[in-house]
């Protein structure tokens, strides 16, 4: 049998890191071997995303109450559509 490897973190590049690569090689390169970015800008542009995120966050928990609150008029359309055709009835 074939000996086994350990995998490292290392080993493995994320879609990120793909995209990084594609944009640069050198800076992503840098950045495996521990070194850090340098630019004024990062600060900014990390609160940005932070923003966008809790932004994100917020539709996504808008659009699942709109859904709750959407299913829970059907029911009660149906229900009063019941007491109207059992009302008719009787």
């Amino acid at each position: 049998m074939g000996r086994r490897t350990v995998q490292k973190k290392t080993d493995v590049l994320s879609a990120s890191e793909i995209g990084q690569y594609l944009y640069c090689s050198s800076a992503w390169f840098l950045q495996r071997c521990g070194y850090e970015p340098e630019s004024r800008f990062l600060e900014p542009g990390k609160q940005a995303h932070v923003s966008l995120g809790n932004t994100m966050d917020d539709i996504q928990r808008t659009m699942r109450f709109a859904r709750w609150y959407g299913l829970l008029g059907l029911v009660i359309l149906f229900i009063a559509l019941l007491v109207f055709l059992f009302g008719v009835i009787l």
